[in-house]
C-alpha cells in the first residue's frame, strides 16, 4: 500500500516518528514534506498529498499540523479527496467504514505518537462497509461535481 505523508512544521517531529513506524510496518511512505521545524505554510503539503492521492499515485494520505484542522479544510478542496480529522480510534474506524475516507488528518498539540500509530493501522486496515453509505460517499462526490470513488463503491 502506498501512501503520502507530509506535515508543516507544526506537525514536523509527529510526522517523522509516524512515518518511522509506517515504514517498519511495511509501507511504502512518500514524504511531500517538510523536512524541518522551519515555518512553511500548511495548505501547500495539503494540496501536495490530496493530489497524489486523487490522482492514485497514491493509495492513502496522511497529513499533519498543529491542531490538524488547517490540513483536513484544506485537503478537502482537492477534488475526489475525503479528508478526516482524527483524533481517536473510533474515528478511524468510522471514517473508513461510513465515509470511505482517503486522507487523515491528525492534531499534533492533542495526540501522541503512540496513538497516531493507532490511529493510522486501523484507519489504513479498516475497509470501506459500502452499501447504504456507498450513495452517501456518491452524494458528496457529487456536491464537488466528481466522480472520484465513487466506481469503487460497491
Amino acid at each position: 500500500m502506498k501512501l503520502a505523508i507530509a506535515s508543516d512544521h507544526g506537525g514536523y517531529k509527529l510526522k517523522e516518528a509516524l512515518k518511522a513506524d509506517l515504514m517498519s510496518a511495511g509501507f511504502d511512505v512518500a514524504d511531500e514534506g517538510c523536512f524541518s521545524e522551519e515555518s512553511v505554510d500548511y495548505p501547500n503539503y495539503a494540496e501536495k498529498v490530496g493530489r497524489a492521492v486523487a490522482s492514485g499515485k497514491a493509495d492513502f494520505g496522511v497529513l499533519i499540523c498543529t491542531s490538524g484542522i488547517g490540513m483536513c479544510i484544506a485537503a478537502n478542496k482537492v477534488r475526489g479527496v475525503r479528508a478526516a480529522y482524527l483524533f481517536n480510534e473510533d474515528g478511524a474506524k468510522f471514517s473508513r467504514l461510513h465515509n470511505n475516507a482517503n486522507v487523515m488528518c491528525l492534531g499534533a498539540k492533542y495526540i501522541s505518537a503512540d496513538l497516531a500509530s493507532k490511529i493510522a493501522r486501523i484507519f489504513l486496515s479498516t475497509d470501506f462497509e459500502g452499501g447504504r453509505h456507498a450513495r452517501r460517499v456518491g452524494e458528496i462526490s457529487a456536491l464537488e461535481g466528481c466522480s472520484a470513488g465513487v466506481d469503487n463503491l460497491k
